[in-house]
């Protein structure tokens, strides 16, 4: 019988980094049976959008892996202190913002990249931003997340000249639409060369970021 999976070895290989997996939309027993794949090579691997119900029984079977309830970042081998100069600096506009921030924290973290994030310093409260100016000049990237209007990517655009990578959350109220609002923002923003992924999507964010950094390597 074939194998309702197949794994990509040779990603690394064609591209710098291993297969992540998306988890969201695959059953407990597929993420099981690819589970098994990886301790069979004893090797680790990133799963995202694991939904809480499938993170608790993939942590029945594997005890000593790790899970972010907040994200949905599921990774079989727990990750040691991560010792790397933070290079990319995760920008929260607001605590409900804080699942998408952790999947791109864990996914640069699961790459080998330092990152840091800096929570709840919004346009609602901009003065917290401006109070962090000076540590935010010290790192080479800036994810910016933001939902409701989406105004913060554009702010932090007109104060700071690293690449920013906009990520828009479904977060807000009617006419936010889910995150459609901040999106039409981001992309229509005035602050120049800001680069945008689709909405929630942190890991996007964080390998876009990967991806930059690999070329002053």
């Amino acid at each position: 019988m074939n194998r309702p999976f197949i794994i990509d070895y040779d990603r690394r290989q064609r591209l710098g980094f291993d297969e992540v997996i998306y988890g969201e939309s695959k059953s407990i027993n597929l993420l099981l049976g690819l589970l098994a794949e990886y301790v069979n090579r004893n090797q680790n691997v990133l799963i995202t959008r694991v939904q809480h119900k499938k993170g608790k029984a993939l942590l029945k079977k594997h005890h000593s892996a790790f899970f972010d309830k907040e994200s949905g970042i599921f990774m079989l081998k727990p990750l040691e202190g991560n010792d790397e100069v933070k290079r990319v600096g995760i920008i929260s506009a607001g605590s409900s913002d804080i699942g998408v921030a952790n999947e791109a924290y864990y996914t640069l973290t699961y790459m080998g990249i330092g990152a840091e994030i800096i929570q709840d310093v919004g346009v609602a409260g901009l003065h917290r931003l401006l109070d962090r100016i000076e540590d935010l000049r010290t790192y080479d990237i800036l994810i910016v997340v933001a939902g409701f209007e989406g105004a913060l990517p554009t702010v932090v655009g007109g104060l700071l000249p690293q690449p920013i990578i906009a990520v828009p959350t479904s977060v807000g109220y009617g006419t936010a639409k889910n995150g459609k609002t901040a999106l039409h923002a981001m992309l229509t923003s005035c602050s120049n060369g800001i680069t945008v992924v689709n909405i929630d999507n942190g890991y996007g964010a964080a390998m876009s970021a990967f991806r930059m950094l690999n070329l002053k390597k």
